[in-house]
């Protein structure tokens, strides 16, 4: 410690003189004084553009104005329009964009059959945001739990599997709304849903904005689709032509007689509801057996036409069966041009 402190000292006269050799006086550190900085918003209005001083932060927030907003699923139904979607079981942000990019008008995140939950489905809308595209959730159950955490992310509309009469459909509504109409949980200050607390008008247009859908899809279910259709808060029914084949008995043909026939009943059901009067619009998934244009012309207003999955499938097979077709045909050439060549060397 002491050899230390000697050498300390050293340093420090060392550091009182300058090369010549003449002192300098020595400044200590508490001989020092800095003047305090606080930089007042007045000082700082030269670097702010003109545009923006006067504004607030929520002002300041880029997001888009209530007037600048695309018009959502809701009002575009109600002003009479055909929607066209796609169902995205890969969970893939991906295909989600390049789905989004190609102009669907929804999408539907589907957390019922595909293999992603809440997380997943949260990439999923950022990916859809990019071009504004509206996003649906499909709940893997029709629950309180299910639907709080999934509405929490902010989608335009929300779908419930199996809903078979009209008290199943009236707890789905309420698992929408928050009290003291429903008993959905509250944490509108800090999620997404709300911009996390930025858009201080949620709470006034977060029902007028929500698209509830309801899913008929067994034989109980179409023998009460009226009354299902006719809850308040029900905007739209969905039909689901595979489950409601397998309640007929059909699991393996839901292009069936008997299926047709129940669906053809449970669409003249919905579209003869006054939608004015609280009534529903119709939704629909095409089938092989059903194209989408066959829906739009039986009156579906939301009409689903496609599966990432499938597409990215069908496009997977037709790919390599393109190629082993190329293989066989030159195969086939090589086999002409050894015959011509044999004929040629025989002359």
């Amino acid at each position: 410690m002491a050899s230390l402190a000697n050498t300390t000292a050293g340093a420090v006269a060392g550091a009182r003189k300058i090369s010549n050799g003449k002192p300098i006086p020595f400044v200590s550190s508490k001989s020092l004084s800095f003047p305090s900085f606080r930089p007042s918003i007045s000082s700082l209005k030269p670097l702010i553009p003109t545009k923006f001083s006067s504004l607030s932060p929520l002002q300041c927030s880029p997001n888009p104005s209530p007037s600048t907003s695309p018009p959502s699923l809701k009002s575009r139904l109600r002003n009479g329009e055909t929607l066209y979607g796609i169902f995205l079981l890969s969970f893939s942000p991906t295909l989600a964009e390049i789905v989004a990019f190609s102009g669907y008008d929804f999408v539907v995140i589907d957390m019922e059959h595909g293999p992603g939950g809440i997380h997943e489905s949260l990439q999923m809308l950022r990916a859809v945001a990019t071009t504004n595209t509206p996003a649906i959730i499909r709940l893997p159950e029709s629950s309180a739990v299910w639907a709080k955490k999934a509405l929490d992310l902010g989608p335009q509309g929300i779908m419930f599997p199996m809903i078979d009469s009209p008290k199943d459909a009236k707890k789905a509504v309420s698992y929408c709304r928050f009290p003291p109409n429903g008993i959905r949980g509250s944490a509108h200050t800090v999620v997404r849903a709300s911009n996390y607390g930025i858009n201080e008008g949620y709470l006034s247009n977060y029902k007028e904005d929500l698209l509830i859908m309801c899913q008929v899809e067994t034989v109980d279910g179409v023998k009460k689709v009226e009354e299902i259709a006719a809850v308040e808060g029900v905007d739209c029914i969905q039909m689901g032509p595979l489950d409601l084949s397998a309640s007929l008995g059909y699991l393996w043909d839901p292009g069936h007689k008997k299926v047709r026939e129940m669906l053809r009943t449970a669409e003249k059901e919905v579209l003869k509801s006054d939608r004015k009067d609280g009534g529903a619009f119709l939704a629909g998934f095409a089938m092989p057996h059903d194209p989408p244009e066959a829906l739009g012309k039986r009156g579906y207003h939301m009409v689903s036409g496609a599966i990432d999955v499938g597409l990215f499938r069908n496009a997977a097979v037709e790919d390599v069966r393109k190629f082993k077709i190329s293989l066989n045909a030159d195969s086939n050439d090589s086999d002409d041009d050894k015959d011509s060549d044999e004929k040629y060397w025989s002359e």
